[in-house]
């Protein structure tokens, strides 16, 4: 199966590159040489970004709709925790996931993963929504909430 790179997946092609379930987001990339650390495996840093592209394509795609017609809010990541589970080298191909497991008012955590032949990589992170302008915190439009508990598994926290 050819693996579409910087497009979304679909339920049978995140399947078919070994992921346990299917994503609300998924989206398949490889390793740049620009990535790699002196030992040749990717650099933390790089998974950084790869989470940060995912999360904002994730928040573009399937939460901003719910915010037409509002302000737009201004998406803060709190906190992020990372778990390294095996290195990753140059050109290794890599599907990045992401999903909202559980919401508040006004914030939502986030659980990401890399997966290449097994999971790679993992992280949990909380991301706020703030006022456009800066000035506080901005609620989350309950049909988003029930967005995030209808297709994406989310909990109330």
């Amino acid at each position: 199966m050819d693996l579409p790179y910087l497009t979304p997946l679909n339920a049978k092609q995140q399947k078919a590159r070994g992921l346990s379930e299917a994503q609300p987001l998924a989206m398949a990339d490889r390793v740049r040489y620009s990535e790699l650390d002196v030992l040749n495996h990717v650099n933390n840093k790089a998974y950084m970004e790869w989470f940060e592209t995912l999360r904002t394509e994730h928040f573009f795609r399937l939460c901003a709709p719910y915010y037409t017609g509002l302000d737009a809010p201004r998406t803060v990541l709190r906190n992020a925790d990372i778990h390294y589970v095996k290195e990753m080298v140059a050109g290794q191909s890599y599907v990045a996931t992401a999903r909202v497991t559980a919401f508040r008012h006004t914030s939502y955590t986030i659980e990401q993963m890399i997966w290449s032949d097994g999971l790679r990589a993992r992280m949990t992170g909380v991301m706020v929504m703030m006022r456009g302008d800066g000035s506080g915190r901005y609620p989350l439009p309950e049909p988003l909430k029930q967005y995030f508990m209808d297709v994406e598994g989310a909990i109330p926290a």
